[in-house]
């Protein structure tokens, strides 16, 4: 039986995660989350993508963000979890899931709702216990905010 399409409403902003499969650690190494960054950004350029916020874990990522046309979320959600599978099971000779099932979205409802999910988002790795302080955490919104990069501008800060 085929998967029911997946609805965005333009102008709506949506809370994404995405665990990788079997929750293996397979983000568990720097260079396999800043790949990952790196398809995020070309999503942003390809397709508009507005990302509001997001943090890359060792096993599951979270985005935030608005959906601005005609599938922009979808379009890039499978250009990032599709070329980061790829790129990782030809470096690792494997074959077989990368992702645990399809990405869950759920629609922000109102402004508490958005505010608590960028919480979330950036307390991720603090409540892991991994950092002490969201700024700590190189792989996510926060941090790209405070100690902004040369390379890559992913937030939309507008």
């Amino acid at each position: 039986m085929p998967r029911a399409y997946r609805f965005f409403l333009p102008g709506y902003i949506y809370h994404i995660t995405h665990r990788c499969h079997n929750k293996d650690f397979l983000l568990r190494l720097k260079k396999d989350r800043k790949n990952w960054t790196e398809w995020l950004f070309e999503a942003k350029q390809r397709y508009q993508l507005s990302i509001l916020n997001y943090t890359i874990t060792s096993n599951h990522i979270h985005l935030l963000v608005k959906e601005t046309g005609n599938n922009v979320i979808p379009n890039s959600l499978h250009l990032i979890a599709g070329s980061t599978a790829q790129a990782y099971n030809k470096r690792k000779n494997r074959k077989g899931a990368y992702w645990e099932d399809r990405y869950h979205a759920t629609a922000v409802q109102d402004s508490g709702h958005f505010i608590r999910c960028m919480a979330y988002i950036d307390l991720n790795m603090v409540r892991a216990g991994v950092v002490n302080h969201p700024a700590d955490w190189e792989f996510g919104g926060y941090h790209e905010i405070r100690k902004p990069k040369s390379r890559y501008k992913i937030i939309d800060h507008d």
